[in-house]
């Protein structure tokens, strides 16, 4: 009589190998929905595995994670920094925990690993309605790049954008809503959905651009060839890089980034980074950044007098 052989469950491991790792981490990165997010985690994954791999290892466990996070620090890396690189290490252990190749017990000990402390809270730069003034002056508005990189410039200040949703902006989304212009429905980092007032000003240069260009839907701002005619149906968030940091070097204002002219437009905007209510009913984000400058009753602070959404195109 034949024997029924039983499959034998495969016992997970605690010492995981470059090919394990790399599957945990292709399991990683089809968990992640947004591309910035798949890109921050494929890199902290591939140093932490260039890291594990150099040099033998007892098993991948809370002490293995914890000399990382102490080599990490020795390296001199920002809190914030230390901080990301764990959190894919401790999704890397969830993945292999979930796939089998991971003891359960030793996924949970790296989940107690403690991350970097945070003293205190970075300012970063703040730019003045004066240097948002020179940097916009800088742009040579008669040509057609200069036209789209005036716009690029308006809504970066304007409108407080990211890198990647300017880049993905189209012009259907540019809208009206309660007799003000909107970009509506905006699907930003990690899905989140919002509305961002657009100051008449910035619709001066965006109307300029699209006139100049002929674009009338689709991507909103595109490449430029050398014969300076508009190409292709776009350009990566890069480009943006680069023509912050060369007009940043024109004005002469140091370390300036993308992100520098986001934090400068969410003061501007929204002030107080919460919903307003005026006389008692509540306001949508993009009515209650135009109403606070009109109405006296509405509650929280008043927008600068020398804020770029009301005095900046003036030029």
């Amino acid at each position: 009589m034949a024997k029924s052989k039983m499959k034998r469950k495969r016992a997970p491991k605690s010492i995981l190998k470059l090919p394990d790792l790399e599957q945990s981490k292709s399991a990683v990165l089809n968990s992640l929905t947004s591309t910035s997010s798949q890109r921050t985690y494929d890199h902290a994954i591939r140093e932490f595995i260039e890291w594990y791999c150099s040099e033998p290892r007892l098993a991948f466990n809370k002490t293995v994670v914890t000399r990382y996070r102490i080599s990490l620090e020795q390296q001199h890396y920002a809190s914030t920094t230390i901080n990301l690189r764990l959190a894919a290490v401790r999704r890397l252990a969830y993945e292999a925990a979930d796939c089998g190749l991971l003891s359960a017990d030793l996924a949970a000990g790296i989940r107690r690993v403690k991350g970097a402390k945070r003293l205190g809270m970075p300012v970063g730069n703040w730019l003045s309605a004066e240097q948002g003034k020179r940097l916009l002056r800088s742009i040579d508005v008669g040509s057609l790049r200069g036209k789209r990189d005036y716009a690029t410039f308006a809504i970066l200040l304007g409108c407080g954008l990211r890198r990647a949703e300017l880049t993905a902006l189209k012009v259907e989304d540019i809208q009206q809503r309660e007799e003000h212009w909107v970009i509506a429905d905006l699907i930003g980092k990690g899905g989140h959905i919002r509305t961002i007032p657009v100051p008449d000003w910035v619709k001066a240069g965006i109307d300029a651009w699209m006139a100049a260009s002929g674009i009338a839907g689709g991507i909103l701002l595109r490449s430029i060839n050398k014969a300076g005619r508009v190409w292709g149906c776009g350009f990566s968030p890069k480009v943006i890089w680069g023509l912050v940091k060369e007009k940043a070097k024109v004005c002469d204002i140091p370390a300036l980034a993308p992100h520098d002219l986001r934090r400068y437009a969410e003061s501007r905007i929204m002030p107080n980074r919460s919903y307003l209510s005026c006389a008692g009913k509540p306001l949508t984000a993009f009515h209650a950044a135009y109403s606070r400058s009109k109405d006296d009753s509405c509650d929280g602070p008043r927008p600068c007098e020398q804020s770029l959404n009301s005095s900046i195109y003036s030029l």
